[in-house]
């Protein structure tokens, strides 16, 4: 009996490893490729949805000094947005000058465009927020006041100084040479408050390894929208609806993550008493999903 038990268990350890060889040769599964949503001549390469970006804009996009490749955040969004329907991704550095690229139609849409510029093309619903935001390293930080007499760092001649010296006046503006220096200087005491934009100012943060937050926005939030011609309802109703079911499900907070090290809501944030509501024209709206669970030198 000892001996048939001992035949039963040899038999059943080898059809086990039989069965363990045999998964460790199969493939990983691969999900199958999405149906395309949108085809010619909503978009000008057939499979592909053809992104415009600015590749001299880090944490949104850049290139690392190691490499040519261009990564950032509107990388991954459009990425995100790409395979949300159901189309290859192609990256195009338009520079500072989307309008061009698209009237030229060397891309079907453009990321990063702001929502306090003037446009002659269609923005969608933004998927970041933007403004200049007050950041602090300290928990119990106050909305300060100009009759708090502040200290603020920001980088010199930037839109961020220029709302520091316009609301609280030249003696509190401390001036730095780039971001790095400015949290540097709220590290030591020099400052009390870092003004930047609200991601590129958390991105800084981030990745200097200062443990900041946003105190206050200095301005009404705006946004980072998608740009499209006006002409192309298609595609905007497309991007309109594949932008919803990205921070409806989450996916942009992750992505905000993981380059600034939170996801920022703005409709959250107080304002500062001189906030002005230049930031939130319309055609490019705020839209912020609920948390989901996750260079080059910066010019606020």
């Amino acid at each position: 009996m000892k001996r048939m038990k001992a035949l039963v268990c040899c038999a059943a350890a080898a059809c086990l490893a039989m069965v363990l060889a045999g998964c460790s040769s199969q493939q990983s599964y691969t999900p199958p490729e999405k149906s395309a949503t949108v085809s010619s001549p909503a978009i000008g390469k057939s499979g592909t949805l053809r992104v415009g970006v600015n590749a001299g804009s880090p944490p949104l996009a850049g290139s690392p000094s190691s490499s040519s490749k261009i990564v950032g955040i509107d990388v991954d969004v459009a990425a995100a947005l790409a395979d949300q329907l159901g189309l290859k991704l192609e990256i195009v550095d338009v520079g500072t000058d989307p309008e061009a690229a698209l009237k030229e139609g060397k891309v079907d849409v453009a990321m990063g465009i702001g929502s306090e510029i003037e446009v002659s093309f269609w923005r969608s619903p933004a998927y970041l927020p933007k403004g200049v935001a007050l950041f602090s390293t300290s928990a119990n930080a106050t909305v300060p006041t100009k009759a708090s007499s502040p200290k603020i760092a920001a980088q010199v001649s930037s839109t961020s100084s220029w709302q520091v010296t316009n609301e609280f006046g030249q003696d509190a503006l401390v001036s730095e040479n780039d971001l790095k220096s400015a949290f540097a200087a709220l590290a030591d005491g020099s400052a009390q408050y870092v003004a930047a934009d609200a991601v590129i100012g958390m991105y800084a943060a981030h990745s200097g390894g200062y443990d900041a937050q946003i105190v206050a926005l200095m301005q009404q939030p705006g946004g980072y929208c998608v740009g499209m011609l006006e002409a192309n309802t298609e595609l905007q109703a497309a991007v309109k609806y594949a932008l919803a079911a990205l921070t409806d499900g989450g996916i942009v907070s992750v992505i905000e993550k993981k380059w600034l090290g939170t996801d920022i809501d703005a409709s959250s944030l107080p304002l500062t008493t001189g906030a002005s509501s230049a930031m939130a024209p319309s055609g490019c709206t705020i839209s912020k999903a609920p948390p989901a669970s996750a260079a080059p030198a910066i010019a606020a």
